[in-house]
């Protein structure tokens, strides 16, 4: 599966752009703030119906502008063509539609394209709160697992209306066992879910970190979870007193965590930058790899601006294993036509060259 070509209207700081693509290797420059990166966005926006960067759809449209467009066409594994389209609204509405059908849910589309995004934005994951690493395996479950986006959606919605009960000041016990009864049964699919990925990630994690980092330690995954030791019921049970002070649930899958160790010690805290990059690119090539062998069906890669940020042994490496797991199409992104010119001589495919200058996007 690659996309053959898109078609962008006032996404982010691009006015209007129509643009074909390479099936194997396409290498964007330009200056930082030209929208080199929005381009890597809108593709990813395609396959995943929102932004990587943002939670929100708020600066989606161009400023100025009251609807952003995007629309994509893809050539299958079987041949067959795909066109997807979307439409943003500044207030708020959007859809999206695959041919000329609109998907009634955002879900139904999740996983048709699928798609792994390498970016400098990636050191949240090691950085900053429990949050961000939930989404890490809310992303590739949502690509792999349809049942378990219904499911996590279901238990949020479900969470947050207990979260109202708890606030009030009625006496509502029957109310709140009745939600945390509707809770359980989600909280264990999501929870068995989340423990399978990091059992399958683990091998693979230490595999491409030993071909990335010239250190010899060894990283490890922990899945920390409420449910690892007890059922949802049993810990709401538990919690009735302190969540009457509190007013909210204190236990569940909404707190899982991943926890991310170097040598039996946390990466970060004492991992090196260079041991952390090494790590983060680790963690996102097995998600690479898992869901091709999910799928039997190439994910295409976004590199983001990584090769700044990397020394070129590393970057000779991850070059080495991109190549050796058979990658399809990937967009890579740098602020140095020279070393991307280097890159795509390093992976021998057929490549295009496009320059963003001012949200204007051209092939060289």
């Amino acid at each position: 599966m690659f996309l053959t070509r898109i078609s962008l209207s006032d996404f982010k700081n691009i006015a209007s752009a129509d643009v074909e693509f390479s099936p194997k290797i396409n290498c964007i420059s330009g200056d930082n703030g030209a929208g080199k990166t929005n381009v890597l966005d809108a593709v990813y926006y395609l396959s995943m119906t929102k932004s990587f960067f943002s939670a929100s759809d708020r600066y989606v449209c161009r400023f100025g502008s009251d609807e952003s467009i995007l629309c994509g066409f893809y050539r299958m594994d079987n041949g067959a063509e795909e066109k997807v389209a979307a439409s943003i609204k500044k207030g708020g509405e959007k859809f999206f539609k695959r041919g000329s059908k609109r998907y009634q849910r955002f879900s139904e589309h999740i996983g048709l394209l699928p798609i792994v995004m390498i970016s400098p934005a990636d050191s949240s994951l090691i950085n900053e709160s429990g949050e961000q690493r939930r989404k890490y395996m809310n992303f590739i479950l949502s690509q792999t697992d349809r049942g378990y986006l219904q499911h996590i959606q279901a238990y949020n919605q479900l969470l947050s209306q207990r979260n109202v009960l708890l606030k009030s000041d009625s006496r509502l016990g029957e109310l709140l066992q009745i939600f945390s009864e509707r809770m359980e049964p989600h909280a264990e699919y999501v929870h068995n879910a989340r423990k399978s990925l990091c059992e399958a990630l683990m091998p693979m994690v230490r595999e491409f970190y030993s071909k990335l980092a010239p250190e010899t330690e060894e990283v490890s995954i922990t899945y920390r979870s409420d449910l690892n030791n007890a059922s949802l019921a049993e810990l709401l049970l538990a919690d009735a007193e302190k969540e009457r002070a509190l007013k909210y649930t204190v236990s569940g899958i909404q707190r899982d965590d991943l926890v991310f160790n170097l040598d039996g010690h946390p990466i970060r805290d004492c991992g090196s930058q260079g041991q952390q990059k090494s790590f983060l690119l680790a963690m996102k090539l097995a998600q690479f790899l898992f869901i091709k062998k999910i799928y039997n069906q190439t994910p295409i890669i976004l590199l983001d601006d990584i090769f700044d940020k990397l020394d070129m042994t590393r970057v000779g490496k991850l070059l080495d294993i991109v190549s050796s797991i058979g990658f399809g199409q990937i967009f890579i992104t740098d602020c140095n036509k020279v070393r991307l010119d280097k890159v795509a001589d390093e992976l021998g495919a057929p490549c295009r060259n496009f320059t963003v200058r001012n949200g204007i996007i051209s092939e060289i």
